[in-house]
């Protein structure tokens, strides 16, 4: 049995990765960094949601305190910009837990459509039309949930803030 020497060819420095880049590609293809992560980026969400939630209230403080008479549109630009922002940051959470999951759905599915035989020219264009309509569907839900949590977020804040007439609750 001979076998045939291969010629290891030196690979040129422009196609070689640098040890920087190989260290990172090995870094990150651990789950435990991707988790870490995923739990320092929500932690930086809720700090700055938490900071601009005290900032929005001693603004709304300050107004009360410097309007003589009650005032109703403090109150509703207040609320109004607090359901805005909360309503925005659900979506980036419910997105960063869709997108996976659709992922997941999608696999599925051309897996079975593979499963069952269809040819793989006909399962690229159905793969192609199930990945858009499983992301409109996704964007679509998306929409609607952080409207509510806005929806909520602001009418809550007004009465909250109508309630406390610029005087705060402690």
């Amino acid at each position: 049995m001979l076998m045939a020497k291969v010629e290891e060819q030196p690979i040129s420095p422009i196609h070689q990765p640098s040890s920087f880049v190989l260290l990172l590609l090995q870094i990150m293809s651990k789950r435990r960094i991707w988790v870490c992560i995923f739990v320092l980026v929500y932690g930086l969400l809720f700090t700055s949601s938490w900071n601009f939630l005290k900032s929005m209230i001693s603004w709304y403080k300050l107004q009360g305190e410097s309007s003589s008479s009650s005032c109703w549109w403090p109150a509703l630009y207040a609320s109004l910009l607090l359901g805005a922002v909360f309503g925005l940051l659900s979506m980036v959470a419910a997105f960063a837990v869709v997108v996976p999951a659709a992922l997941v759905t999608w696999i599925a599915i051309v897996v079975l459509l593979a499963f069952f035989g269809k040819p793989k020219r006909t399962l690229v264009v159905e793969g192609r039309k199930i990945t858009g309509e499983i992301f409109r569907f996704v964007l679509k839900v998306l929409l609607k949930e952080g409207n509510i949590v806005a929806a909520l977020c602001a009418v809550l804040g007004y009465f909250v803030l109508g309630r406390t007439n610029g005087r705060g609750a402690d």
